[in-house]
């Protein structure tokens, strides 16, 4: 048994033997800027009653060298995953002595090396289960506790927590941070934060409560932090919740902290929550950014209630945090900031996610069946987040949102610093809404799949049948020659089959306003009519809601990748709505990668080049949409060498660039890859690059472009270091791997194929999950068959369920690629 891969039976038996009253954390960080001490010293006091005279703390590091039981030194049970406890009374008092590593993959406690200026800076990433990296602990989420950290740090250090500190002291070169204990909190919440971070501080009140609120990054980013925005869209959110949640944020102060090479978005430990520092902007950015980091900002505030305040007693009941959170910050987003339409990049970016996810063989219910800790890590899925939230979008419309904010409130009154399971939820939402919501939980919660609607002249006929509350839309023509609605119909689906008679209409959207979760076909007159004029819708979430069917359409084979395409062409260039634009370019550039047939690809490839070439250069000055174009010429330019001339005077200022672009660090690099793929740009020309943008970004970006260069001896060698390299960032992997799929040029990575299936099982159980799900995913070979990955896992019976899962997937995209592209052939 692999001690590390906790289940679920037996977690749920130590929950039942033991109660935690507290912690004490004691960490020394002081040598952390010494990169070559590889460790730490940490020392974890736990107190516990027990009414078993056994059990085990779990912990994941060097070594541990001390354990004690109520004052007794013991041997020391260490199997590199559990400490082994014997002999324990009836309340205990337990310390251990041990020694933790420094991560550089993202997991645990990890450390950074700020090239810029030779700053180290550290932080703690642990969901699902990574706080045993750090201390040792009783690692699940119903065994909360108040925890009281203690860091001693070099002197000068911003050190932060879960809570505000409480003493410091100095000695010499060091400090030592005592912060006050924390309410109770599982120990995946738990976080600590450490290195010379640049801080602006603000705060935010609302009658009688105070929160003080900090704003954090790396000192060498500090003149990109827009912290002003930060903090408008933090008030505005702790503002809505207040008023909507009717709870007072329990956890005292608010710290956000932008950290670098980041696994997540973002992560939502009470009081520190931490973000991808890619939310600070190096360059201009678009209004999408600028709306997706709003929207992240506040998904992880609505953790602070669905999650941090109330948890799920097992990752079973993972939905009960994130769909919840997911669907909050979409409303956040869309009522209490500037972001009006972030329903628009909802239905058009997050539920195409869930659609593609809950159509995999693998999908699971949104309320899953987690057996072990490597099922939760790869249940952080589209499942879990947007199907779940567009679920409860639905939700919200069935029982209404009076009746569904209240029940969110009795929730939070019940089970305040406590463990939930569905049927909690349940309950209080039925209180409240007066709704029997077990049918409703078992059509949509407990299920899996996605319903396909369609209108056959007399009938809304579904696939996969479930109960939809949905609204038919019939737009016309105006005076001004909009495409705008003059009617709409709504009405609930329960069977395959509903009659209805629609109103005559050039264009019938099927599920208008986006009020249920499924996928919706358009009749032949309103796919013409979209075809000539889809410019014409005016409401963007219309526009967004097409695009959505026609995208579907493509990608399962009805509809034909050179009609989607030539609607991308014909009207992408004037769409306004840069969320819904960038959703657009991006499927475009997928649809030519994966879905025309070989022989087209070139063809394709100059077309969709040209196309956001011209755009670029037609878009308003200084716009989002230039700057989108401009992003999104880098992608056909890595298979097209037809503008790599121009792109290279662009690039040397030898060429004029379009009035109003900004040819920002990001932009420059990726244009950079772009020609190295193509063979336009060599090691010198990178290097000289490099030069220019010697930050950590530039670093890695140069990793990636290197290794993007069509060269044999190239690719063996990046082959070579993204599994021997242990050393390697999370962010540097990525980049390595990136780089030598570029291009999709198989002739010179075909030859890999067999290595990478003969290295599966070996990559699994040697690197952490993290690591491994990122060589899994990201080597996978794009074959022109199914036949290297249906032998292995034929052959492969035993291998672990979360790798074969991986694999799985992957096979299945592959299949639908290879699928779609045969229907397409000759279109």
């Amino acid at each position: 048994m692999n001690s590390a891969n906790l289940t679920r039976d037996e977690v749920s038996a130590r929950a039942r033997a033991l109660e935690v009253i507290g912690y004490r954390v004691e960490l020394d960080l002081s040598g952390a800027p010494d990169l070559s001490q590889p460790g730490f010293a940490t020392v974890t006091t736990v107190e516990f009653t027990a009414t078993e005279p056994q059990t085990w703390l779990d912990f994941l590091g060097p070594s541990v060298e001390v354990v004690t039981v109520n004052g007794t030194a013991v041997p020391v049970e260490f199997d590199g995953a559990r400490i082994r406890l014997r002999e324990l009374a009836e309340r205990n008092v337990v310390t251990v002595t041990a020694t933790g590593a420094y991560s550089r993959s993202g997991e645990g406690l990890h450390r950074f090396h700020d090239p810029a200026d030779g700053q180290t800076y550290l932080y703690t990433q642990y969901e699902p289960a990574d706080a045993r990296r750090v201390f040792a602990c009783f690692e699940q989420p119903d065994l909360k506790a108040p925890f009281t950290f203690r860091v001693t740090a070099p002197a000068g250090w911003l050190v932060v927590s879960n809570q505000a500190a409480e003493d410091a002291t100095l000695d010499g070169g060091r400090q030592t941070v005592t912060f006050a204990p924390t309410l109770p909190i599982s120990t995946y919440l738990t976080a600590v934060v450490a290195g010379p971070y640049h801080r602006v501080e603000s705060s935010w009140t609302r009658g009688d409560l105070t929160v003080l609120l900090g704003v954090l990054c790396r000192a060498s980013l500090a003149g990109h932090l827009d912290a002003d925005e930060i903090v408008e869209v933090t008030a505005q959110g702790l503002d809505f919740y207040a008023e909507h949640f009717e709870y007072p944020y329990p956890f005292g102060k608010y710290d956000q902290v932008f950290v670098p090479e980041y696994n997540l978005g973002a992560m939502e430990n009470p009081g520190c929550v931490t973000f991808t520092e890619s939310y600070v902007f190096r360059g201009k950015a678009t209004a999408a950014q600028h709306q997706r980091r709003a929207n992240t900002i506040l998904h992880e505030m609505a953790h602070m209630w669905f999650g941090d305040l109330v948890t799920m007693r097992w990752w079973d009941d993972l939905w009960l945090k994130e769909s919840f959170a997911d669907y909050m910050g979409a409303l956040a987003c869309a009522e209490a900031t500037e972001f009006t339409d972030a329903w628009v990049a909802f239905a058009n970016g997050r539920k195409a996610w869930a659609y593609s996810q809950d159509q995999l063989p693998t999908t699971h219910p949104v309320v899953a069946d987690i057996v072990d800790l490597q099922a939760a890590k790869l249940n952080f899925d589209g499942i879990t987040y947007a199907k779940g939230a567009s679920v409860l979008k639905q939700l919200v419309a069935y029982v209404g949102s009076d009746a569904f904010f209240a029940g969110a409130r009795r929730y939070f009154r019940d089970h305040a610093f406590g463990n939930t399971t569905l049927s909690d939820l349940l309950d209080a939402l039925e209180r409240e809404s007066g709704r029997d919501l077990r049918d409703w939980s078992r059509a949509w919660l407990q299920t899996t799949g996605v319903s396909t609607i369609h209108y056959d002249g007399a009938a809304l006929v579904q696939s996969d049948p479930r109960p939809h509350r949905i609204a038919v839309g019939c737009y016309d023509f105006d005076r001004s020659g909009a495409l705008v609605r003059v009617d709409q119909v709504a009405l609930d689906l329960v069977d395959e089959r509903t009659p209805v008679e629609m109103p005559p209409a050039a264009l019938t959207l099927i599920n208008d306003e986006d009020r249920t979760y499924a996928k919706v076909r358009l009749d032949e007159r309103s796919l013409a009519t979209a075809e000539r004029s889809l410019d014409k819708v005016a409401d963007p979430l219309a526009r967004g809601l097409i695009w959505s069917a026609l995208w579907n359409a493509c990608r399962d084979g009805e509809l034909a990748v050179s009609r989607y395409l030539d609607a991308v062409r014909a009207f992408a260039p004037s769409e306004q709505n840069v969320s819904l634009l960038s959703v657009i370019v991006g499927n475009a550039y997928f649809a030519v990668d994966h879905y025309v047939p070989e022989a087209q690809r070139a063809a394709r490839w100059r077309e969709w080049l040209d196309t956001a070439w011209s755009a670029m250069s037609a878009a308003a000055p200084g716009s989002g949409e230039q700057l989108t174009w401009a992003r999104t010429v880098a992608g056909p330019a890595a298979h097209d060498d037809s503008r790599a001339a121009e792109i290279r005077a662009l690039l040397d200022g030898a060429g004029a660039a379009p009035v109003g672009l900004e040819l920002d660090p990001d932009l420059r690099w990726a244009l950079w890859r772009a020609l190295a793929t193509v063979g336009r740009a060599d090691a010198a020309d990178l290097d000289g690059e490099l030069a220019r943008d010697d930050s950590a970004a530039g670093r890695t970006a140069w990793l990636g472009a290197l290794a993007a260069r069509p060269d044999p001896a190239v690719k063996a060698e990046t082959w070579r270091r993204i599994f021997a390299d242990r050393g390697l960032s999370n962010d540097q992997l990525d980049a390595l791997i990136g780089g030598f799929g570029a291009g999709g040029r198989r002739d010179l990575t075909a030859r890999f194929d067999d290595d990478y299936f003969a290295a599966l099982e070996a990559v699994w159980s040697g690197r952490s999950i993290e690591i491994a799900r990122r060589i899994v995913i990201g080597l996978f070979p794009l074959a022109d068959s199914l036949g290297s990955v249906d032998r292995w896992l034929s052959s492969r019976a035993d291998a672990p369920a979360a790798l074969r899962r991986l694999v799985i997937e992957r096979r299945d995209h592959l299949a639908r690629d290879l699928r779609v592209r045969a229907t397409n052939t000759g279109a």
